[in-house]
This record gives C-alpha cells, sequence and structure tokens, in this order.
C-alpha cells in the first residue's frame, strides 16, 4: 500500500510540473521551465521511493504498469478539474484499454 502511495503522490506533483502551466501561457517559457522543474523535484522525491520499496513485491514492469493507470487517473481527475477540459467517450475507451493490459502485465 505505501508503494501505491507514493506513486498516487508522485504522480499529483509530476502532472501539476507538466501539465499546470498551461492555465499561464503569459508566463515566461524559461520560468517555466524552472518552476516545472522544482515540482518535478518534488516528484522524483515521492517515485524513487515508491519504486525501491516496490521492488521485490512488484516487478519492474508491474510497478510501471501501476503508474501508467495512476497517471491516467491523476491526469483525468486534473484535466476535469484544474484545466476545465472535458474528457469524451474516446479517451474512456483509450484509458480503459490501457487498463485492460494491467490484466496481461499481472498475469502469471
Amino acid at each position: 500500500m505505501r508503494t501505491i502511495l507514493l506513486l498516487l503522490a508522485s504522480n499529483v506533483f509530476m502532472t501539476i510540473a507538466w501539465y499546470g502551466h498551461l492555465k499561464y501561457k503569459q508566463a515566461p517559457l524559461f520560468l517555466v521551465i524552472v518552476a516545472s522543474w522544482l515540482i518535478a523535484f518534488l516528484e522524483y522525491c515521492f517515485q524513487v521511493p515508491a519504486n525501491r520499496i516496490g521492488h521485490g513485491e512488484f516487478s519492474a514492469a508491474q510497478l510501471k504498469t501501476i503508474q501508467e493507470v495512476i497517471t491516467l487517473l491523476v491526469f483525468s481527475v486534473f484535466s476535469v478539474v484544474y484545466l476545465r477540459e472535458s474528457l469524451r467517450w474516446n479517451h474512456a475507451v483509450g484509458f480503459l484499454l490501457i487498463v485492460a493490459a494491467v490484466l496481461f502485465i499481472f498475469k502469471r
């Protein structure tokens, strides 16, 4: 459970670092890059321990798959709540296909 919570926290910071600036297009690009980089540092402070703690319980491929599904969930909420963009049916289908891939990754 610690691994999942750490991955969730890391993805919140990474989503903010990658997409948070989209509401501030008037800000100088250099400042946006620096701010995003500083936020991404916080992401690493959660991501690296998550992988270190989780590896052994999960394989590297499983950790990456978990991280990608969490990324989609965090991004979906961020996109709707912060960016005020709607998710369409084709987005949902695409995300579900990615989640379906989890079944294959975790299959023994």
